[in-house]
């Protein structure tokens, strides 16, 4: 799987342009599945946000509103009552899967249970774009700071990458530099603070920061 780690969502030409790179075709020629679940496990999150994010309202024009070729649901809470032979095929069809933010280690709970953290490995070319929650999943952890779901064991992910993320720099009170760098001490991995106008692309091996915007590296 090829990913797009993002903050906010394809917020600027450079990320849009990482974008079609990795889909290997323009964005309207591009078949998507938007993932809603991280939405329900965080206590500022709820229908509204989803209903517009499915909407493709203007508040969700960095993700669902870029103009796919087609755009369905896939609410990750539903599949284990569906059966694989279902929902498996959708995902396979499917150009890029746009995964939204809320709590991780909610998300990262029903892509285990649901089946869809065994499918990816078996997806070399299907595009996954995170925003928020939606990258920091990939990730080993997320530290005790970003846990909003009440019922998480612990702050891990899913380990797909090999570091963390802290998204939303600069945008809240709470996530300036200087949280981020308490954030990234207590972690023991290699991490990234980025905010709304930068990305992280993973494809062939490799990690490249896109970014027209402010980003911070920290080793662990």
């Amino acid at each position: 799987m090829k990913l797009l780690l993002t903050s906010g969502g394809v917020t600027n030409p450079s990320i849009h342009a990482a974008l079609v790179e990795l889909l290997g075709k323009p964005i309207a020629e591009s078949h998507a599945l938007v993932v809603p679940t991280a939405q329900w496990g965080h206590p500022m999150c709820g229908p509204a946000g989803v209903r517009g994010l499915i909407a493709a309202d203007s508040t969700h024009r960095h993700l669902t509103g870029l103009g796919w070729a087609s755009l369905g649901v896939l609410e990750l809470t539903a599949l284990p009552t569906i059966g694989a032979e279902r929902w498996v095929p959708w995902v396979r069809e499917a150009d890029v899967l746009l995964v939204d933010g809320g709590d991780a280690t909610y998300l990262a709970h029903w892509m285990r249970e649901s089946g869809l953290a065994d499918l990816l490995p078996s997806l070399p070319d299907t595009v996954w774009v995170g925003i928020s929650a939606g990258s920091m999943v990939m990730t080993p952890r997320i530290g005790d700071y970003f846990v909003e779901w009440a019922a998480a064991p612990d702050d891990r992910t899913l380990g797909v990458v090999d570091f963390s993320i802290f998204p939303h720099l600069d945008l809240f009170p709470t996530n300036t530099l200087a949280d981020a760098q308490r954030w990234a001490a207590g972690l023991g991995v290699p991490s990234y603070a980025i905010d709304e106008q930068t990305a992280i692309k993973v494809a062939g091996g490799t990690t490249e920061v896109i970014s027209e915007g402010k980003w911070t590296r920290f080793d662990s």
